[in-house]
């Protein structure tokens, strides 16, 4: 019997183990169940504001004594949103990025670069909101909700792992990776005089998680793997003795790119040598997608 688009739907964001499409789902759901709520109470089924109410349980409050007496909201601010724009903007440059992140790198880093970045972005906005006097007065009366400090780890990440990827932009034509990770912070350094300097606060703080992990990475340190271990299925492997003086340099075809993805699906960045690092670094210069 042939699916449903729904089943489909369905399968991809909960049954495929991708995190990037799980984590997507979360986003559309809480949007649309705050939608419905506030539909319900729209036509007059009830007086009482549900999607406030539970909109309440869900933001970050700026101020400590509020976030203590909701300490899970650190966590859940970063799955709610509010306005389509809001959506659809977060989301769909979450989509576009965290495929090439993907592409690259193993779901367990992809997981945990969403919910650090995100921890690490609200870690940030509540230190400035509680210690910067010119917000320390509005604090009180202030939260934040939204994906943006992930979005902007995930985004930060994948520019410093491949900093000359190019990817084609409407009305801008091919845009290099580390062009469009520097055009995001400069907006939200510029961003925080105005009305959402909380937000782009925490955008900063994910941006600079995601960057600092990805060098770290680079470093030898996986810090995701505080998440545990993915399992991956044993292959066949010829093993040879000998082992050549000098490496020879590879030319960064696709049966190249495709062997050393492998090799960093099952033991990481780090585990590359040098000649398949730069045959990497190669490939990611010729790469284009179009968004």
């Amino acid at each position: 019997m042939k699916k449903s688009w729904v089943g489909d739907l369905w399968h991809k964001a909960f049954r495929s183990g991708s995190p990037l499409y799980l984590f997507i789902a979360i986003n559309i759901l809480v949007f649309v169940g705050l939608s419905l709520l506030s539909l319900i109470t729209a036509l007059g089924f009830t007086d009482i504001h549900l999607a406030g109410y539970l909109l309440s349980w869900l933001q970050l409050p700026a101020s400590v004594s509020g976030w203590l007496y909701k300490p899970w909201t650190l966590a859940t601010y970063m799955f709610t949103q509010q306005g389509l724009f809001h959506l659809l903007f977060n989301m769909l440059w979450l989509f576009w990025i965290g495929i090439i992140f993907l592409d690259f790198l193993k779901k367990r880093q992809f997981t945990f670069v969403y919910l650090a970045g995100g921890i690490v972005g609200g870690v940030l906005y509540l230190l400035a909101y509680n210690l910067i006097p010119v917000f320390k007065a509005t604090a009180f009366g202030t939260v934040m909700i939204g994906s943006s400090a992930c979005v902007s780890a995930i985004v930060f990440a994948t520019a410093a792992l491949l900093p000359d990827y190019t990817i084609r932009l409407l009305f801008f034509g091919n845009v290099r990776l580390k062009y469009l990770a520097l055009a995001f912070i400069v907006i939200d350094v510029l961003a925080i005089a105005g009305l959402n300097a909380g937000g782009s606060i925490a955008h900063i703080g994910g941006a600079l998680f995601g960057f600092i992990y990805i060098k770290r990475l680079q470093n030898g340190q996986d810090w995701s793997r505080i998440l545990g271990r993915e399992r991956r299925r044993r292959k066949l492997r010829v093993v040879r003795n000998e082992t050549p003086s000098y490496e020879e340099p590879l030319v960064p075809n696709q049966e190249v790119i495709d062997r050393i993805l492998d090799k960093i699906s099952q033991s990481g960045y780090d585990s590359l040598t040098k000649a398949e690092k730069e045959a990497l670094f190669k490939a990611s210069k010729q790469g284009q997608n179009e968004y």
